[in-house]
């Protein structure tokens, strides 16, 4: 019998602990007298292990494992079976004793060290995940001796390594790993344990080279699948997909797992036609996978091929028809077809079903995410109050997001051009959390919307208290953007883009500093910032909705303009905004009926915007539907009467006026003349 069963951490003990005196070569007799002693306690072990006589044939195997020892010191395979034993028969205690007597006797008896620290290990672990941090110390302690007495120990300094790395202690981890490697520069567990304490301490380049080195040298389905995990923690989702590929070639047995992970990491690199043939090799296999039925869904729904995200959509649910993410994928496949009251009520439905009294924090932080999804749905859906209802509720199901709740109701109420309902919103929200930025933030976005911005950006620079804080000077950006400050605008784009670490945060600098560039009617300077954000993100629907609707609005490169507003499109069939860009796009071609079907679905969208309507009711004229684009002048109108005093364009809505009245005369004409 092997007793190799009780190990702690990542793998089986490196090394092994012996009594003996000293270190010296053993003579060719002593060695097989070891293996004479080996061979009897080994006979005993195994008698131990399948007969009721047990206790006699442990104190047997003990002692002759001991002799053995005695006459080969240096053995690690002896010290090794002795812990074993010592462990599964439950003395360790004796095994712990016997090695501090010996030490005891001889303070530099390396086989003792070696054993007392094998038993440490053991007991660190001893209650099932509670560290005993006892036992982590005087282990530590004991390879640190081990070291000393054998330098050249590879095995010491990689587990001295493991147990620094433990006790959190990565500077002295990272030098024991580097120890061992200077001794054996491709040790498998130096490498991987180096490289562990180095992704710890940020160094992910560093450490994916040493795992891809402990991988070349010894390539197997473990050393490749911590390189691919090395590739994620460093957003290389590309080189992680191939390593994991390299390592499926190797036909581990949890092929399975490891292709359902690749498959992950090459949706997460936007490979997704190959991630669909993963998939799709995963349901040839096993045609029960509903998880893999439901990816291959969520990736035809982002190639905005519904029929298809539909039908596997189907087969999850046929297979796991109450999982919660294969009904949310149902409702977003509903959304994306234009189906906002059925996704709401789907999604209303999965809340009622794992609605609980009590909730763990991943269950919360779950639940009060999908309600923020629904509450989004609802808006957009143009249902005001329900949304407010969705809020309230999550801030009644984790009181800690109330103030969030809260910003997002004055927001709610802002859209939906409910003015007085954000200011009492606004207002008890502040009078409860005057220090929470978001509800800070919020009530200043609506005292700049109702012409007050000045005094919303004093407020909110007060959360700057001397800091670089981005995210309040993009927040100040807006609010000078609505008082038409746009000089103070472009200062608090600056700041915020010379606080942004990546392009990601200075993709939102350049978007809004083209909006701004855009109301200034500089179309160049515009442009210039809308292709910064392209170049970085080509597929970016808002930026090529916006720079396609600049174009347009000013009549220039219009098969440009709808290439780049179709895109947006078609990525979000449903906005209404993109909707309105493209039908815009078309009456400027000179498309009226494509320009027409557009802008019917664009206000059927979002019927509270007055310039969609302005343009719709263009449309219409030009088709001489005059009675219709008087009836959306007429809306025009009454959406600009209730719009902020931001948002109110008197020039343009003197335009919409003298349209009005000029469609009313022809009408009168057309009227008289039947």
């Amino acid at each position: 019998m092997r007793l190799l069963n009780a190990v702690f951490l990542i793998m089986l003990l490196g090394v092994g602990a012996c009594w003996g005196q000293g270190s010296a070569p053993v003579a060719n007799s002593d060695r097989a007298t070891a293996y004479y002693h080996y061979t009897v306690a080994h006979m005993y072990a195994e008698l131990a292990a399948n007969t009721t006589n047990r206790t006699d044939y442990v104190n047997r195997a003990i002692e002759h494992y001991k002799a053995a020892i005695k006459a080969d010191p240096n053995s690690v395979l002896l010290a090794d079976e002795l812990s074993d034993l010592y462990s599964q028969s439950g003395r360790m205690r004796d095994g712990q004793t016997d090695a501090e007597q010996a030490i005891k006797q001889n303070p530099n008896d390396l086989a003792a060290h070696r054993m007392l620290a094998r038993i440490y290990v053991r007991q660190i672990d001893a209650q099932k995940g509670r560290v005993n941090e006892t036992m982590l110390r005087q282990a530590a302690q004991e390879y640190q001796k081990i070291t000393e007495l054998a330098p050249k120990d590879v095995d010491a300094w990689v587990w001295l390594g493991r147990l620094q790395s433990a006790s959190q202690n990565m500077d002295a981890a990272e030098r024991a790993f580097r120890k061992a490697l200077d001794i054996d520069k491709d040790n498998e567990d130096g490498l991987t344990g180096l490289a562990t304490v180095l992704g710890i301490k940020g160094d992910g380049t560093a450490a994916a080279d040493l795992l891809k080195r402990a991988a070349e040298k010894n390539p197997s389905a473990d050393s490749l699948s911590r390189l691919a995990d090395a590739y994620e923690q460093m957003k290389e989702f590309g080189l992680a997909a191939d390593t994991l590929r390299h390592a499926l070639e190797l036909n581990p047995p949890n092929a399975p797992d490891l292709q359902h992970k690749m498959a992950l990491d090459l949706i997460s690199a936007e490979r997704y036609d190959d991630a669909l043939e993963a998939y799709k090799d995963l349901v040839a296999d096993d045609p029960t996978d509903a998880d893999a039925f439901l990816r291959m869904s969520q990736i035809y729904r982002q190639k905005h091929d519904l029929t298809n995200a539909r039908e596997t959509s189907d087969k999850a649910k046929a297979i796991d028809p109450n999982n919660v993410q294969v009904k949310l994928n149902e409702a977003y496949i509903l959304q994306s077809e234009g189906k906002a009251p059925e996704a709401i009520e789907l999604i209303r439905g999965v809340l009622q079903q794992s609605e609980r009294r009590s909730y763990d924090p991943a269950q919360l932080e779950g639940r009060t995410g999908l309600m923020e999804q629904l509450a989004v749905m609802q808006r957009l859906a143009d249902q005001t109050q329900p949304a407010v209802d969705t809020y309230r509720q999550i801030a009644a199901v984790d009181p800690s997001k109330a103030p969030h709740a809260s910003a997002n109701i004055i927001d709610t109420y802002m859209g939906a051009k409910e003015f007085a309902k954000a200011q009492d919103e606004a207002d008890a929200a502040f009078k409860k959390y005057p220090n929470d930025r978001e509800v800070r933030v919020g009530r200043a976005s609506l005292m700049a919307e109702m012409g007050k911005a000045d005094a919303a950006a004093a407020d909110v620079k007060k959360l700057l208290d001397g800091k670089n804080d981005r995210a309040i000077q993009l927040a100040l950006a807006d609010l000078y953007v609505k008082g038409r400050k746009f000089d103070d605008a472009a200062k608090a784009l600056d700041a915020a883009e010379k606080l942004s670490d990546n392009q990601d945060d200075k993709i939102d600098v350049w978007f809004k500093r083209g909006a701004m560039f855009e109301r200034l009617k500089n179309t160049a300077a515009a442009e210039t910032e809308f292709r910064k954000v392209l170049e970085v993100m080509p597929d970016n629907p808002a930026t090529l909705n916006y720079l396609g609707y600049m174009l347009t609005d000013r009549n220039l490169r219009l098969p440009e303009a709808l290439a780049m507003i179709q895109k947006a499109v078609d990525r979000e069939p449903n906005n209404g905004a993109y909707l309105d860009s493209l039908g815009w796009v078309y009456f400027r071609m000179g498309r009226i009926p494509e320009a027409e079907d557009n802008m019917r679905r664009a206000v059927e969208l979002t019927p509270h915007d007055p310039t969609m309507r302005d343009h719709y009711a263009e449309v219409l004229f030009k088709a001489s539907k005059v009675r219709e684009a008087v009836a959306q002048w007429e809306a025009s109108l009454r959406e600009w009467q209730t719009s902020s005093p931001a948002e109110l364009d008197t020039a343009e809505v003197a335009k919409v006026r003298d349209k009005l009245e000029n469609a009313r005369v022809q009408l009168a004409r057309q009227n008289g003349r039947q």
